[in-house]
């Protein structure tokens, strides 16, 4: 009879995930370095980056030596903040926001995975329409109405423009130029929420067929395992047991 992975086998996936969640943090907070000044509290979206390295529980250490090598004290290859628009299996509508070096190698390797999928790459502007830049965060409320209530209050409260109850979260929308005050007032509420950014958010979605589903969940994971993608947008339906 065989045996599951070992005790090590299963840390050294974790320490593998792990990994590549920091290379992809420490790579945004450098470009949000470069994009803007190395200090958080004058740089909007170095201080979104540093606030998700913190949830991750990155150390300050490392935190510090990516602005410094953002601010060019520590030289290194220049990154590129490319945007890749497309298509998965079923039409579903794509957009992938790539750090890179070398955006050859990033280009060939994005198509690569959509194509082997039964996706396409399409034209800049070619999908960006059914989205929206959006600051968001989520709340897990397990859909306890107490607790729908308090974000809703506190978020009206804050400013934000709009709360969706969706999936057991409430989800608080606001304009990209407001959201870290309205994170700062939610967090002062006494609210943390389980993830925080400004995204691309489709504005309606379409369910994936059931024939192509496996294909599309495994196109993005083959697109989350590419070093240079940052983020993976997209306006699919998926099953509730289904990795987002």
């Amino acid at each position: 009879m065989g045996r599951g992975p070992s005790i090590e086998g299963r840390k050294n996936a974790e320490d593998a995930k792990r990994a590549k969640v920091f290379t992809k943090l420490i790579r945004e907070i450098t470009v949000a370095t470069r994009a803007g000044v190395p200090d958080p509290a004058l740089n909007p979206r170095l201080r979104t980056a540093v606030d998700k390295a913190l949830t991750a529980n990155m150390t300050k250490d490392t935190i510090e030596r990516a602005i410094k090598r953002g601010s060019g004290a520590d030289g290194g290859a220049e990154m590129h903040e490319i945007r890749y628009e497309g298509y998965g299996p079923g039409g579903i509508a794509l957009i992938i926001d790539c750090f890179t070096d070398n955006p050859v190698r990033t280009v060939a390797d994005v198509r690569f995975a959509l194509s082997k999928h039964g996706g396409n790459l399409g034209t800049s502007g070619s999908v960006a329409f059914q989205f929206a830049r959006v600051g968001e965060l989520v709340f897990a409320t397990g859909g306890d109405e107490a607790q729908e209530e308090q974000v809703l209050e506190a978020a009206l409260e804050a400013g934000a423009d709009d709360v969706v109850n969706e999936s057991g979260q409430s989800v608080v929308l606001t304009a990209p130029d407001q959201f870290p005050r309205v994170q700062e007032a939610l967090q002062a509420a006494g609210l943390t929420p389980v993830s925080a950014d400004v995204v691309m958010r489709p504005e309606n979605r379409s369910a994936v067929p059931e024939e192509v589903l496996e294909s599309f969940l495994d196109m993005l994971d083959r697109l989350e395992d590419l070093d240079d993608v940052q983020d993976i947008y997209h306006n699919a339906i998926l099953p509730a047991d289904s990795p987002e």
